[in-house]
């Protein structure tokens, strides 16, 4: 089987991942990380290469196709698999596609909380900041212009919650709850 797992900024999506794979024994892949190995095999920063990906379509294509590649692949080595990222239901239509999504304003006040953390905020896909007004505003931007390259390239809408299986709010609950959701999902006997 494989899952893909889409959300907007400060959802939790990474952290819900993680719980899955750790419960389910999963195989998981980060469209992230497939950036960070494109930007070093490039010698460039993983911004550059997202700054770069704004003006050439090229560089989503191939981190795309990479993920879906090396989902099939692993799937067809008989292993389950999780897959990470914002398109990613586009590229697996096979997949169980699940959205975790949290209210905008509840996801800066996270993010802005991490990017407290030195260590934390070296981890996140994320500008700097020196305020919560300015982390909702940046990630307002990006979760647009994001929509926008996809939409252009790809023809989808990421943020269109009728592209998923199962959609889970964490606005107000934990990403272990959110993940015990997911679980429940697809322990469904139709799914």
């Amino acid at each position: 089987m494989i899952i893909t797992i889409s959300g907007n900024p400060g959802s939790g999506k990474s952290t819900v991942a993680k719980i899955l794979v750790q419960q389910l024994g999963y195989e998981r892949i980060y469209a992230g990380g497939i950036l960070r190995e494109m930007a070093k095999e490039k010698g460039i920063t993983i911004e550059a290469l997202m700054q770069s990906a704004e003006t050439n379509p090229q560089i989503d294509e191939e981190v795309d196709t990479r993920v879906r590649d090396k989902a099939r692949l692993l799937e067809q080595e008989g292993k389950n698999v999780l897959v990470e990222g914002r398109v990613q239901y586009h590229f697996l239509p096979e997949s169980k596609k699940v959205y975790v999504y949290v209210d905008p304003k509840t996801g800066a006040e996270r993010i802005w909380k991490d990017l407290q953390d030195k260590e934390v905020s070296a981890a996140r896909n994320q500008q700097q900041a020196g305020s919560f007004d300015e982390v909702l505003r940046l990630t307002e931007e990006r979760e647009a212009r994001d929509a926008e390259r996809y939409i252009k390239l790809y023809r989808t809408d990421h943020r269109d919650k009728s592209n998923y299986d199962f959609v889970v709010d964490t606005t107000h609950i934990t990403a272990q709850q959110a993940a015990e959701k997911v679980i429940k999902y697809l322990n469904e006997p139709s799914q």
